[in-house]
């Protein structure tokens, strides 16, 4: 009974299951995070005063994200009225005719590699997608399948390969198992994470080929004017866009900061005119239409979390549930996974997840026997958990922000459930079954 009152009066407890019913009864995602961030800070028993400056200095936690967001929507938009993404879409319309499963092929193969080989994150989604709605809509694809695909695109890569935004997520785990007591070489942790990988495979087979296979119909909806003929060949200015888009790239791994290297791309667009400098203005201000919301959803995700690190209440939820846990690496390794999902959900960011879990999970698991491999598994999952599902992740994010450029998509029903479905409970067994493998 002791267990059950202290769970039902732990502020992380309230105020995330809350964010879950908000955001399910459709209340804005920003709105929701923000009540949310109140009830935390009021059941914790602090003042408003204290609860707010908490919380807007917590928002400095993402700030490099959402700047990064900003910049390379500016860059999305010029990409865009530079015609690149018509000619490129118009491609990828001419290979996939009227095989649906070829496009969502496609879209995988390009969401993979926004994450590993040219690391632009969710970037590509608002200059791909919105020009590909059309064809979709065509060929009757139910786009919560697209939603699925996207997100599969945006998470594995970096649960399995150790590159690009692969590389930083391993690395948080390796850096935060040895500040915990485990000693384990960076490049070792994908050898552990791969089952996972196959995991995240399994849900997106049976999202694609069971749960969402059957037509669904759209109104083909005009999102944007467009020309009465596309050019489908490159152009001079398409070569500047591609060589901008390289620039981000290495300027970004040589500096490892994402702004930087969009500010670069911008600055090679508008230096070779590729766009007129007098519209500068107005591209700046569709960057911020394009992904300027979910730049401000970053920034109070992360004033959440620091709200929630502020009242203690993540700490005392482990220690509530600790006691109760049996003897057994298999039902404490489901309750960790369990407490990581909820945890994640909350927060919105697996990356930001890994120190928290780490500290909390590294010396539980030594003393109930677990080697290193099966952490490795467990926190990457409890990690990776939650951020497929989450109203407040740019995993989600990122796929509504291109799929409902016509209105057509909700983002709690079409992208966070039909995620959080196929890709949770698919990380859940499959970790489990990494348990069982590395005993």
């Amino acid at each position: 009974m002791t267990t059950i009152i202290n769970l039902c009066t732990n502020p992380a407890f309230i105020s995330i299951i809350l964010l879950c019913v908000l955001c399910i009864k459709k209340i804005n995602v920003l709105l929701a995070i923000i009540i949310s961030t109140l009830v935390a800070g009021y059941v914790a028993g602090l003042d408003s005063t204290h609860i707010m400056n908490t919380f807007i200095s917590g928002m400095g936690g993402n700030s490099e994200t959402a700047l990064s967001y900003i910049l390379l929507g500016a860059f999305a938009a010029t990409m865009a009225h530079s015609g690149f993404t018509d000619v490129i879409s118009k491609k990828i319309s001419k290979v996939v005719k009227e095989n649906k499963m070829l496009l969502l092929g496609i879209l995988t193969l390009i969401a993979m590699a926004s994450q590993n080989i040219i690391p632009i994150h969710i970037a590509f989604i608002p200059i791909i997608i919105p020009p590909l709605l059309g064809i979709m809509n065509k060929l009757k694809i139910d786009r919560r399948a697209v939603a699925c695909v996207l997100t599969f695109g945006l998470k594995m890569p970096y649960i399995v390969i150790p590159a690009g935004f692969g590389l930083i997520f391993q690395n948080l785990i390796a850096d935060n198992m040895v500040q915990n007591g485990v000693n384990i070489a960076r490049a070792d942790v994908w050898k552990s994470t791969l089952i996972l990988g196959f995991g995240m495979l399994a849900g997106l087979l049976i999202s694609v080929f069971i749960t969402y296979r059957k037509p669904r119909i759209y109104e083909d909806k005009s999102i944007m004017q467009q020309p009465t003929e596309i050019n489908s060949k490159f152009l001079p200015k398409h070569w500047i866009v591609i060589l901008a888009a390289i620039v981000t790239f290495v300027v970004q791994l040589i500096t490892k900061s994402l702004p930087l290297g969009a500010l670069m791309g911008l600055g090679i667009i508008f230096s070779f005119k590729v766009i007129p400098q007098d519209k500068m203005d107005h591209m700046m201000n569709e960057g911020i239409y394009l992904m300027g919301y979910i730049a401000f959803v970053m920034l109070v995700a992360a004033g959440f979390a620091d709200v929630l690190k502020e009242t203690g209440s993540i700490e005392n939820l482990v220690n509530t549930i600790l006691p109760i846990i049996p003897n057994n690496i298999y039902i404490t390794s489901f309750i960790i996974l369990i407490i990581g999902l909820f945890i994640t959900i909350g927060i919105g960011t697996s990356f930001g997840t890994i120190p928290i879990l780490a500290v909390l999970f590294v010396p539980i698991c030594l003393k109930q026997g677990f080697n290193v491999q099966q952490i490795v598994v467990l926190l990457a999952a409890a990690a990776a958990l939650g951020d497929a599902g989450s109203p407040a992740s740019d995993t989600t994010l990122g796929p509504t922000s291109g799929l409902n450029a016509d209105g057509q998509h909700n983002h709690i029903y079409d992208t966070c459930i039909p995620t959080f479905l196929h890709y949770n409970i698919a990380l859940i067994i499959f970790a489990l079954i990494g348990i069982w493998l590395f005993n």
